[in-house]
């Protein structure tokens, strides 16, 4: 049976855009999705809030020199709307807010431009966002930018950030006192006297869901009865800041689901991009795919994750997407390639060249040695090498590029130094590439594996009044044993 042709309603103070397998509404002009309807759901979203604080994009700012992560938190709320592309395949829908000399002060110095597509067949909808400062405006910081959708706490009960990062989860109302007792900082909350006894004791805090962006593709929710899935799915982390290992927050006690563009979460001021006055700077954020799913009655509600991370792989397979209509997102004919093969010369490890196996090889703005780690302005794009160190960048958005790269096992950063230049169907072979780490002489000791990752590190059980039983006894805990001889350390060993 074909699927029904994408429909479009305007109505004076709401947008509703529905493709026959959900129907997503959204205030007009501000451009705040106020309700999903899916699966027998008539609202996914949190009906108890206002239709302000249901699904919206926001961003923290702060005024040039102004110091810190903090500053002032702004819901985007669009000022005029737009009918981009109405046909029965795909509607896109545009919810803008232009900035001017008048609003200094009070809005971020940015034109901003909210898109919102559905397609038909598409079991889901897509948002994406271009951010664009003109060289003549004020300067300005930008904290943090994302979406957030705040789920129905009746519903949504079940959280999955991975595999082995998924649990039920406590209710909001568990983190206000006297359920809740703040501690250190607010993110952290001990539940002394939950709704649900099986919670009393543990600590909730949304930063234990965090995940790397090379891992962070898709999370989301879960509801039981009728089984249905809430996922946020990103397909790419081109406009991600802070490169593939950088932190970045995911689904938490809302229920609350992020997708994170800007963040300076485990990093501090070093990664919140400062726009100077004078400085013309444009940006494209998504799109990101919100995903819903279901099964039928008596199936496994969890077998939903299974399905997202389906889909997952198909989002990713298809980037860059072919349907924004946006000029300033650009398509994959207008992107170049990048290729070569990286090697690593340790003389005190092995006379030959040693193929870079699995090295993360990016491209970022031009800068020092390891300056990818604070990039926050612009785009990057990250591929691994295979075992004899090839690697291939693909659909990589015309500019001016430094390639980089790190290896696992060895220590140190790569830089080209020659700048890359990438133009529209390019195809950029840069050869055999030798990084050499830095050496005052052999190894005379080593403890652990230099790979940015803190697998290794030692654990030691936890002070009981503040754990969260989804990490006591996890599998993949570190067990390090210390073995002593003749009073000194002879070795350790790694369990």
């Amino acid at each position: 049976m074909p699927h029904l042709g994408v429909q479009l309603l305007v109505q004076d103070r709401h947008v509703v855009m529905d493709n026959g397998l959900l129907q997503v509404t959204l205030s007009n002009p501000d451009g705040i999705v106020t309700g999903i309807r899916f699966s027998g759901i008539d609202n996914l979203l949190e009906v108890l809030n206002d239709e302000s604080n249901r699904g919206y994009w926001d961003l923290v700012w702060n005024a040039a020199g102004s110091t810190g992560t903090t500053g002032i938190f702004d819901v985007i709320r669009g000022t005029s709307f737009e009918v981009i592309v109405e046909t029965e395949e795909q509607v896109e829908v545009s919810f803008t807010r232009p900035w001017d000399s008048s609003q200094e002060g009070k809005l971020v110095p940015l034109n901003i431009d909210k898109r919102f597509v559905m397609l038909r067949g598409s079991s889901g909808f897509y948002s994406y966002a271009i951010y664009e400062h003109l060289k003549e405006w004020p300067g300005f910081n930008l904290g943090e930018t994302r979406i957030a959708f705040k789920l129905r706490k009746d519903k949504f009960h079940y959280m999955v950030a991975a595999d082995n990062r998924q649990r039920f989860m406590p209710l909001p109302d568990d983190r206000v006192p006297p359920r809740g007792l703040p501690l250190a900082y607010p993110e952290a909350v001990k539940l002394v006297k939950p709704v649900e006894p099986d919670f009393k004791g543990e600590v909730d805090d949304k930063y234990q869901y965090s995940i790397e962006n090379k891992d962070n593709k898709v999370h989301g929710w879960i509801c039981m009865d009728p089984a249905v899935g809430f996922w946020q799915i990103t397909p790419s982390d081109e406009f991600r800041s802070g490169g593939p290992v950088k932190q970045n927050l995911t689904s938490h006690v809302g229920p609350t689901t992020l997708a994170m563009f800007l963040s300076a979460h485990y990093s501090g001021e070093d990664l919140v991009p400062k726009i100077g006055a004078g400085e013309a700077w444009k940006k494209v954020f998504g799109p990101v795919f919100m995903y819903f799913n279901s099964v039928m009655d008596g199936d496994d509600p969890l077998s939903l994750w299974e399905d997202a991370k389906s889909q997952m792989l198909i989002e990713v397979q298809s980037w860059p997407y072919e349907f924004p209509a946006s000029e300033d997102y650009q398509k994959s004919d207008q992107r170049g390639n990048v290729s070569g093969r990286l090697f690593v010369r340790d003389r005190f490890v092995s006379d030959d060249y040693i193929p870079a196996n699995g090295a993360y090889v990016g491209l970022a703005l031009p800068g020092d040695v390891g300056s990818w780690q604070r990039e926050c302005k612009d785009y990057q794009f990250w591929n691994r090498a295979d075992e004899d160190g090839y690697f291939s960048i693909n659909n990589v958005r015309t500019g001016d590029y430094n390639l980089y790269a790190w290896v696992p096992g060895v220590i140190g950063d790569y830089r080209y130094d020659v700048s890359v230049t990438v133009t529209s169907g390019c195809d950029i072979e840069m050869g055999d590439l030798v990084y050499q780490p830095p050496r005052d002489g052999p190894t005379l000791w080593e403890i652990g594996i230099p790979d940015r990752s803190a697998e290794e590190f030692y654990v030691p059980d936890p002070n009981p009044n503040y754990t969260n039983k989804l990490y006591v006894n996890h599998p993949d805990r570190l067990v390090m044993l210390v073995c002593e001889k003749q009073s000194a350390l002879t070795r350790l060993i790694f369990a």
